[in-house]
Formats: structure tokens, sequence, C-alpha cells
């Protein structure tokens, strides 16, 4: 990839733009961006952008596997570092998260797993003393 910095941009598939706008600026603090027309809004306010993409259910997914916006598991999510958990996630549930599980405590931090409306699942976290250099091993 050469001397250039590679870049992360995280795309998320939603049935439809208006409500996960709604959504994620009111959940997370999020704002718009760039939009691209109908299909797309660019938010920012993380550290890499976050872009919706507008994809009906039923479409095709990865592979042959047809778009789904129930609950569903993937083995790469993405965490919300925030300063203060609790109201962290009374904003995410306002906003129409729904809280999975117990909140947690570890060497760390706190934890909390919430889903967004269209089924993708999130991981609220607020780090306490080093953070995760309180379980590094080197």
């Amino acid at each position: 990839m050469g001397s250039a910095a590679v870049k992360l941009l995280l795309n998320i598939d939603v049935p439809e733009i208006a409500t996960a706008e709604a959504f994620y600026t009111a959940a997370f603090g999020l704002h718009a961006g760039r939009r691209f027309g109908a299909d797309g809004l660019e938010l920012l306010g993380l550290e890499a952008p976050l872009y919706l993409l507008a994809k009906p259910e039923g479409s095709t997914g990865a592979g042959e596997s047809l778009r789904s916006y129930a609950r569903h598991w993937t083995p790469v999510h993405c965490d919300f570092v925030v300063d203060d958990l609790d109201a962290a996630l009374a904003r995410a549930i306002a906003a129409g998260a729904v809280q999975e599980g117990a909140t947690r405590d570890t060497r760390w931090g706190r934890i909390v797993q919430v889903a967004d409306p269209y089924g993708h699942g999130w991981c609220l976290i607020e780090f306490h003393g080093r953070g995760y250099d309180e379980i590094a091993t080197h």
C-alpha cells in the first residue's frame, strides 16, 4: 500500500436513509456530512466516517445471502467508546436501540451491548484507568 496511511471507512447497510440518520444522530451524537442522493449519507463525529447505504431488505448481500434487517450476528462489530456509559446507553435507547444483556464491569472498564433498529450490534464501552492497557500482556 505504499507509504500513504490506510484510511478506515465504516459502511452500514440500512433500509432507508432518513430514519437511519435520525437514529444515528440521536443515539450517538453524529452529524450529517455529504449526501449521495437518496442512496447514501456520510455521518461525521467519529475518528472514521460512517456511511449509511440504502439497501432494501431482501436485496443480495454477501455472496448469495439476502439482506435482512432482523437482529443478526457478524464476527465484525464496532464499539463506541464513551465517557459516560449510563448516559450514552440512555441516549441510544431513547433513539430506538435495544439493550442486550446487563452492563458488565471489567478490569478495563464497563461494557454493554445494544442493537440498532436495523439488527446491527454495537458495544458501548467506558474505559477506566488505563483502558485495555489494564489487561495488555506486552
